[in-house]
């Protein structure tokens, strides 16, 4: 199973991203039946961050804060997005089978265009190409290694979920299954830290404890000025409402984590507590801590691993472009005449549903036969995509539709609701006899259709 992992490489990680993704993921890596790839996406960090020298030293200090946690690469491949030339290649490939419909739907570019309207400033404004087109690069990232899995938290969900109908899209164009769907592996039970105010740890909040920048001292010195409340040495501490103890928990083992529980409901002063949390915290970071300087301190070890992954990346990425190449009629293979399409069979008339609106506003649909008698009348909808739906569900049901006898009519239902209502027939004889030309009518159809 080939689980794919990108790390935007605008910032340092924090205590708060160990926690929550670099350990897991390290941990993740070792399985026997993961094939782990992962990746510093330098190019969607210039989405969000136009000084050169914080991208070029995030991609660096990122790869070697992974590697310092235990990321092995001869187990994992970790590369730079920027060192596969078959990314930007795929990208543009993806973005020719893109709907501008499925990007104008994205979560990013919603949220910009929101914030534009609710300001009272043009929709686009500040909205770039990068931005905009944020999906399909993400899903190229994905796409060009066939990834099965790809680790995300809930609110990246939707991306994953374009690159499959990206996917799809694209297999069905080309007649062959090209790309693997990817599935989102949710992260449901990561671990997430409060930062030094109470909130989520978070570079957006000025609120991070560091991992190794800065050394220990800097670690020491941000638990330091976590806040807590103005309960005295001597008092019982809540530590469940703690961040010290919320903190602590994600470091410890069970009896350490009772032990310190105990400690602080039995009136542990805060300053004692912060330096309780600190060297549990660097009993674990030093070690760490040491392989990172010295990683930081010798690039050229760094920058030798993530060009050996990017090769290695590559021997994936490099045969799938060439065959997509060859796809889409950009092989260097020889010239073949266009393959001469068939022609399709005219269809014939078929039963029809007719939407109108009253004068009351409401929406309403009639269902017609083939030769133009109407079947049965709907009833009013309060807006067009309602009674769509209702269009929809009916043609999808076909002739296992529910149709309920009322006298001398029938009464179309759905979810045990009417839907709709025929005519009023002269007898009940007549009566079934419209209920069984409905049912031909939609069996009909959808016969048509499963040609189609």
């Amino acid at each position: 199973m080939r689980v794919l992992t990108g790390i935007t490489t605008s910032g340092i990680p924090h205590l708060g991203n160990y926690v929550g993704a670099i350990r897991p993921a390290v941990a993740a890596s070792r399985r026997e039946d993961v094939d782990a790839f992962y990746f510093m996406a330098d190019y969607h960090a210039l989405i969000k961050c136009d000084d050169p020298a914080r991208v070029q030293h995030s991609r660096l200090a990122i790869a070697a804060t992974w590697l310092a946690c235990g990321l092995d690469p001869n187990k994992a491949t970790i590369y730079r997005q920027s060192d596969i030339p078959e990314i930007p290649e795929l990208t543009w490939l993806l973005t020719c089978v893109t709907a501008k419909g499925l990007l104008n739907r994205a979560h990013a570019y919603k949220a910009a265009v929101d914030a534009n309207t609710s300001a009272g400033e043009d929709p686009d404004a500040g909205v770039t190409a990068g931005l905009y087109m944020y999906p399909v690069l993400m899903a190229a990232d994905i796409l060009a290694f066939n990834a099965n899995k790809v680790p995300v938290g809930r609110d990246q969900v939707q991306h994953i979920e374009m690159a499959r109908d990206i996917a799809q899209r694209f297999n069905h164009l080309y007649g062959r299954e090209f790309f693997v769907l990817p599935e989102a592996a949710i992260e449901e039970h990561v671990a997430t830290l409060p930062g030094l105010d109470g909130r989520k740890m978070s570079k957006s909040y000025d609120n991070t404890i560091p991992l190794f920048e800065g050394g220990a001292k800097a670690t020491r010195a941000a638990i330091m000025r976590i806040v807590t409340d103005s309960r005295e040495p001597g008092e019982p501490k809540d530590a469940d409402g703690s961040a010290l103890f919320t903190i602590f928990r994600a470091f410890a083992d069970p009896d350490e984590t009772a032990a310190f529980r105990a400690d602080l409901e039995g009136g542990m002063g805060w300053g004692d507590a912060k330096q309780h949390l600190f060297a549990r915290i660097d009993r674990e970071l030093a070690p760490m801590r040491e392989r990172y300087a010295h990683l930081m301190a010798h690039l050229d070890e760094v920058e030798a691993i993530l060009m050996a992954g990017a090769a290695r990346a590559r021997k994936t990425s490099e045969p799938l472009l060439d065959t997509l190449r060859e796809a889409v009629g950009l092989g260097r293979g020889a010239v073949q005449a266009p393959a001469k399409k068939e022609k399709r069979k005219k269809k014939g008339k078929q039963m029809r549903m007719v939407s109108f609106r009253e004068q009351d506003g409401s929406f309403r649909f009639r269902m017609l036969a083939a030769d133009g008698e109407e079947l049965a009348l709907s009833r009013g909808f309060a807006d067009p995509k309602a009674a769509g739906a209702c269009i929809q569900e009916i043609v999808a049901m076909g002739d296992t539709l529910a149709v309920v006898p009322a006298d001398n009519a029938f009464v179309v239902t759905l979810n045990g609701a009417s839907v709709a209502e025929s005519p009023v027939f002269a007898d009940a004889d007549a009566r079934d006899a419209g209920i069984d030309r409905l049912r031909a009518e939609l069996a009909a159809l959808a016969a048509e259709d499963g040609d189609a």
